[in-house]
């Protein structure tokens, strides 16, 4: 296993490596980068010359390696730079290329014992002759020493764990130490082929395959008509609650709800009613799902009231007090800000003593304010510095109310898109980027990284204070197996 399976390499970036023969540096790069991001000068002198060694080809080597890496930075993209990285001239003239271009630059140094550096190469079917070893050790020892003050934007140290027979060793994340994360699915996309006639079909194997890799809860957006952040507005998207009702008999364990109901789209006591239901027919598994509805285009489009922000916010307010009513015992009448319910009556009742009412949004001056006084959970988005800011707003909220913040569980919407290796991820955001988008532009945008990278990831949104990361896997609708890998991530947050 490596040990710097959590090094943060910026991307796009410039990726020096330094280390004497043996010292595992192409077997790092495998297993980290994508194939076409690594160049190596080995390689290239099979290209130009007679073979991997044969070192009369070498300044027409490094003469290509540094076209390549010119045209990479250029073009904005990562390049790594796989030789020994002992000569700080050309370490230099690297770091004057990437900063020509605008990319920062990287340096990886590898403090891989002597003795195993000497060990690997043995294994190697062409070792390097001890001697130059030797000779490369001491010069790295120099070099090591040097690469803080060269001006790379980071210097990171690696050392491989021993192995076995000249292979790489197996590499193996675990999240050791982290709190425990909870998974949702969120299902925004329903465009499968066949259409609305195979549409159940999908969905319901979609769910299988949710429960299966370890997802906890299923969510569904309540729109009526696609929105542009996914697709287009003439595409499938069903009903959510009727859908969630359909999921409710498709799963036995996740939870379900809608992320979340816009709070114009209905009466909000018949919005009680529906999820009474679904929580009746799911045995206990509902979850209430709010909002303030931010789609103007949707309110136009079916002729529905779009009110200002403060009245939108208004009917939430009321709706965290309405609910629990309507779901409780008898049938009170409720009068707030803008509802008045003469009779807050609800049969069948829900299972659950209260149905968890999950508020969406993150405005730190009222949102966040009704979430401290009445919810049972936030939805946020951002990174981990964001949502450390929107949950100490959160806390300073509820000390003013009075309320322990532990009471409400901190959730966060986010996109992944997983592979087992980096090549398998460059594969993927080759094959499902739109039109003319750039495969790092789309790559960046639906978080697309390694299993092992995605665990770095949603580690330090549970370390900023997220408990249940839901995700939308941007390969669901043309990838049958997108959950089955993202299961390894699930699994490194697991109860241990």
């Amino acid at each position: 296993m490596w040990h710097d399976r959590r090094v943060r390499i910026p991307s796009p970036a410039l990726v020096v490596l330094v280390g004497p023969s043996g010292a595992g540096k192409s077997t790092w790069a495998a297993a980290t980068f994508a194939a076409g991001e690594v160049v190596s000068s080995d390689r290239l002198r099979a290209v130009v010359g007679e073979a991997e060694d044969d070192l009369a080809s070498s300044a027409d080597a490094f003469a290509l390696l540094d076209a390549i890496v010119d045209a990479r930075l250029r073009r904005g993209l990562t390049v790594v730079v796989d030789t020994l990285g002992l000569d700080a001239g050309r370490r230099r003239a690297w770091i004057e290329v990437a900063a020509r271009h605008g990319v920062p630059a990287v340096a990886v140094a590898f403090d891989t014992p002597p003795e195993t550096c000497r060990a690997w190469n043995r294994d190697r079917p062409r070792p390097v002759p001890a001697a130059v070893v030797a000779d490369q050790v001491r010069a790295f020892k120099v070099a090591r020493d040097e690469l803080a003050g060269e001006g790379f934007a980071a210097v990171h140290g690696v050392v491989p764990e021993p192995r076995t027979g000249g292979a790489a060793a197996p590499v193996t994340v675990v999240a050791s130490g982290r709190p425990r994360l909870r998974f949702g699915l969120s299902v925004s996309r329903f465009d499968w082929p066949g259409g609305g006639a195979a549409m159940g079909d999908h969905l319901r194997r979609v769910a299988a395959d949710a429960e299966a890799a370890g997802f906890e809860s299923i969510w569904l957006m309540d729109h009526v008509r696609q929105i542009p952040q996914v697709g287009r507005a003439w595409e499938d998207l069903p009903e959510a609650m009727t859908a969630l009702g359909f999921l409710a008999a498709c799963t036995t364990r996740a939870r379900l709800g809608a992320l979340v109901a816009g709070i114009t789209y209905r009466n909000v006591a018949h919005l009680g009613r529906i999820v009474a239901t679904l929580d009746v027919l799911s045995a206990g598994r509902a979850v209430c799902g709010i909002g303030a509805a931010w789609f103007e285009d949707e309110h136009r489009a079916y002729g529905w009231p779009f009110p200002p922000v403060a009245e939108r916010l208004d009917l939430v307010a009321d709706a965290l007090e309405l609910l629990p009513l309507l779901w409780g015992p008898g049938a009170p009448a409720y009068r707030g800000r803008v509802l008045d319910v003469p009779e807050a009556a609800c049969y069948p009742r829900p299972l659950q003593e209260r149905v968890p009412i999950i508020v969406g949004g993150q405005g730190e001056r009222r949102t966040l304010r009704l979430v401290a006084e009445r919810a049972d959970g936030c939805n946020l988005f951002g990174d981990p510095a964001k949502v450390r800011a929107k949950l100490a707003v959160l806390h300073a909220h509820c000390a003013a109310v009075g309320r322990d913040p532990a009471e409400i569980e901190v959730t966060h919407l986010s996109t992944a898109l997983a592979g087992a290796t980096a090549d398998e991820v460059a594969t993927l955001t080759a094959e499902l980027r739109p039109g003319k988008v750039a495969p790092s532009k789309y790559g960046a945008g639906v978080g697309a990284g390694t299993v092992a990278e995605q665990i770095e990831r949603y580690g330090a949104l549970a370390d900023a204070g997220i408990e249940t990361a839901i995700v939308r896997l941007p390969d669901l609708v043309r990838k049958p197996d997108a959950p089955a890998r993202f299961a390894s991530v699930i699994a490194a947050f697991a109860d241990s």
